[in-house]
């Protein structure tokens, strides 16, 4: 029986048939891809259950937590900035952020952040859910925060911090949080269903994650990854169905911007494919030449922690990685989600790609690879 609803292009039928065999060979349980293609809609399709307690099926317009595919907007919102000649992404920071200079910061760039190489992944403060969600409070620990290496020296994920960061750059050039930004100057404009704090009018359309068997637990508490990934127990990774849970409308509501976008399949796809294309004939975000800063490479290779997944990363932005996550080439830029989401976007081929599912299978799984690689043999 057919598992999924929605079409695809004639050139793009494999890419359905890999969707439809994602649901036979993986214990996927709702789940949506949708691809551009010069910036006009060539595969939508969706399938599958939304929510595992109701039995609510996944339709076209699901919203799906996407993780860390939220730096994937937060980037290009910098980058955009970037190309209207208001961010220097290799400038200091406190160029436009003064206080963030303290305790040995004053020479980290915009884009050591968007590189993972501040020295900041994770923050000595213990902050509680509160006053993660209240912002400022994360803005004074980052700027007391002491770099764990000289900046530039050597990189690890900048998992929170990141989006936090770059996020108060973007607040203090144009008054707008990062979230906010997102909405005004992107996703409201375009009419794509993204946000980086979700809207209670959308919750009805959100669907609910569950955990796949299998996946690896995190290490103890003080292990750095850990910090990194919950800020020092203020989140907790998974934990899906707890207080402030990645299935807790309290958690989608805060502006969580280095892992706490929500969107549908479209409206990453088009995010990028309205960067590196434009939509519907309309000029594109990011000129060429600004494409060509955000994917030359700046971080590869083992970590601080001395892990190498094989990830190589631009300016905020995963590049082709035959390792970890092959795309389609040198132009290729996006983020994955800790879900097994994940969205590029590349303006060689003139693509704009994102899949999304809610069981959560993990980074770099071989759901999306999949389709990636029909899209490969589709575009020739």
């Amino acid at each position: 029986m057919q598992q999924h609803q929605g079409w695809a292009d004639e050139r793009f039928g494999a890419v359905a048939d890999v969707f439809a065999a994602n649901f036979a060979g993986f214990p996927e349980l709702g789940a949506a891809v949708t691809v551009f293609a010069g910036g006009r809609k060539v595969v939508e399709l969706w399938g599958g259950t939304a929510d595992e307690r109701t039995g609510r099926a996944w339709t076209q317009d699901t919203l799906v937590p996407v993780f860390s595919c939220a730096k994937g907007p937060v980037s290009i919102s910098a980058h955009l900035l970037a190309e209207r000649g208001r961010l220097d992404l290799d400038a200091p920071v406190a160029r436009y952020w003064p206080e963030f200079a303290r305790n040995g910061k004053q020479d980290v760039t915009t884009r050591m952040i968007l590189g993972h190489r501040a020295g900041i992944p994770a923050l000595d403060a213990v902050l509680s859910f509160e006053e993660v969600a209240a912002w400022d409070p994360v803005v004074r620990a980052i700027e007391a925060q002491q770099p764990l290496w000289e900046p530039g020296t050597a990189y690890e994920y900048h998992g929170h911090v990141l989006g936090f960061a770059v996020g108060e750059v973007i607040r203090r050039i144009t008054g707008l949080t990062p979230g906010a930004f997102l909405r005004k100057e992107i996703a409201e404009p375009l009419g794509l269903p993204v946000w980086i704090g979700l809207p209670e009018s959308e919750l009805p359309r959100l669907a609910r994650l569950v955990e796949a068997e299998g996946r690896r637990p995190m290490p103890g508490p003080e292990h750095l990854l850990t910090r990194i990934v919950t800020m020092n127990g203020a989140l907790v990774f998974p934990g899906l169905d707890v207080p402030h849970g990645w299935n807790d409308p309290a958690l989608h509501a805060i502006e969580l911007p280095g892992a706490g976008a929500v969107a549908s399949a479209t409206g990453l796809a088009g995010l990028y494919a309205a960067a590196a294309t434009g939509l519907d004939g309309a000029p594109r975000l990011l000129s060429p030449d600004t494409v060509t800063g955000a994917v030359g490479e700046v971080s590869s290779g083992a970590g601080f922690l001395g892990f190498d997944m094989g990830a190589r990363w631009g300016s905020g932005l995963l590049l082709d990685s035959p390792a970890f996550r092959p795309l389609l080439g040198a132009r290729s830029f996006g983020n994955d989600g800790a879900g097994g989401q994940f969205a590029f976007g590349d303006d060689e081929f003139g693509v704009g790609f994102a899949y999304v599912a809610n069981r959560m299978i993990g980074h770099g799984d071989a759901r999306a690879n999949r389709l990636i690689e029909a899209v490969r043999e589709c575009l020739g």
